[in-house]
């Protein structure tokens, strides 16, 4: 009978991670006498994650065979059918009452951190496949499983850190090798208003699987959704994934078909910045000049079962990279609305020396109330002994700017993104194309 990680109708409680997770601190500590037993360079960099640590702590079977996978063992020769509770998992925040697990996702504003809950929502999304794709034998070789994009997700109203919060998510679709999960992030209105409980933000990730020996793609367990909703939501997924499918045709043949003329408008107002400064637009200003980077070594602490490093990780400090881009280019305290997109196009290793570039690629300021910022974050991973650079990651987030710092800088505009070369222009239609398709 197959190992649950956890009951899909008991939430995992989230708690502050003052301790180390490898300390017996209660009174159930031979129960984890198996955990501390576990040579450390066997488990998943601890990356000061609570709900890394809450999620890893459920110890089961199949995650211990991750850890060391038996790779002479033969692949899964039977896949099984299983429905979307069956990989159901909710995850809960004690925010109202652990005063230090509170702390550690308080931003500024006194509200949680956004780059921190990205990270745990791929925690948390990793965590359900792993629960999908696990099979009944445990002779067999595990799936090797990771992040290959994250849809649009959108902030309905901002996430106070004083009130609990839950995350719930299942697997609603399945190709071949790609699996994807769909995460609702709930809060109640007021402390005393629990059982109306509100979708504040809702994400949805693809993982696709491969064979742990061998790294080609392989199929995963197939799915059967039960009640209407389930049904709902996987026709609504797979409409997706034809949509992801054509997209490609259709941005080529934008470009064909009238896209050189929007590429050539673009440049126009570009040329003006880089022939005759003197003459431009006061109220625009050049892509190139919108510009922000930074870089860091992979270290193991931010490594996942896979040792590779989280995919969660990237999008913390992409998001923190184009909160900062955001908030340089428009002068005032930004607000996050949504992530555009993520594509993980090659997977990141400790050690690899990684370069964020950030750019606001255009704004959107017709509507006074709610201008809108669109930035880029292109991760490179870099190897100065070869010569080389790879885009290992893109993301695109949109901003707003908060209302209190907009009434306080009355009259302050948010100014165009022209392009300066034929690649930055086409960039920029592409995204505007996307984001119109995905609206």
């Amino acid at each position: 009978m197959e190992e649950t990680i956890s009951s899909p109708t008991t939430p995992i409680h989230i708690f502050s991670t003052l301790l180390s997770p490898f300390n017996d601190t209660d009174s159930n500590s031979n129960s984890n006498s198996s955990m501390t037993k576990k040579p450390l360079s066997l488990w998943p960099g601890m990356y000061h994650s609570p709900v890394t640590i809450a999620l890893w702590e459920t110890r089961s079977k199949t995650f211990e065979r991750l850890l060391d996978p038996p790779l002479d063992a033969p692949p899964q020769s039977e896949l099984l059918t299983k429905t979307p509770s069956r990989s159901r998992m909710t995850i809960l925040y004690n925010f109202s009452t652990d005063f230090i697990l509170r702390e550690q996702y308080r931003d500024p504003c006194n509200e949680v951190r956004i780059g921190k809950l990205l990270e745990d929502l791929d925690a948390l999304a990793g965590t359900i496949s792993v629960k999908h794709c696990a099979d009944d034998d445990s002779t067999t070789r595990p799936l090797y499983l990771v992040t290959a994009s994250v849809d649009k997700m959108v902030l309905k109203k901002p996430i106070s850190v004083d009130i609990d919060l839950r995350i719930s998510g299942a697997v609603t679709w399945v190709g071949r090798s790609s699996i994807e999960i769909q995460l609702d992030v709930t809060q109640p209105p007021t402390q005393s208003a629990e059982a109306t409980d509100s979708v504040v933000l809702t994400a949805t990730f693809i993982f696709v699987a491969r064979d742990y020996k061998t790294r080609a793609a392989a199929p995963v367990n197939r799915l059967t959704p039960e009640t209407e909703r389930e049904k709902s939501l996987y026709e609504a997924a797979e409409a997706r994934n034809k949509l992801r499918k054509s997209k490609i045709k259709g941005h080529e043949k934008a470009i064909e078909n009238g896209g050189i003329n929007r590429v050539a408008a673009l440049l126009a107002e570009g040329r003006i910045f880089c022939d005759m400064p003197a003459l431009a637009d006061r109220d625009s200003i050049l892509l190139r000049e919108t510009r922000l980077e930074n870089s860091l070594i992979c270290q193991p602490q931010q490594r996942n079962i896979h040792g590779r490093i989280f995919g969660g990780f990237l999008m913390h400090r992409a998001f923190e990279l184009a909160f900062s881009t955001a908030y340089v280019f428009a002068g005032m305290m930004p607000s996050f609305l949504e992530v555009d997109h993520v594509d993980f196009l090659r997977p990141v290793d400790v050690g690899d020396f990684l370069r964020f570039k950030s750019c606001v690629l255009y704004t959107e300021s017709e509507s006074s109330d709610q201008p809108l910022i669109n930035v880029e974050v292109v991760a490179h991973v870099t190897r100065p002994e070869l010569r080389s650079s790879e885009v290992s990651n893109r993301f695109y987030f949109t901003f707003t700017v908060r209302h209190e710092a907009k009434a306080k800088n009355n009259g302050v505009r948010i100014r165009k993104v022209v392009p300066a070369t034929e690649e930055e222009a086409r960039r920029i239609i592409e995204r505007i194309d996307a984001d119109s398709l995905d609206s």
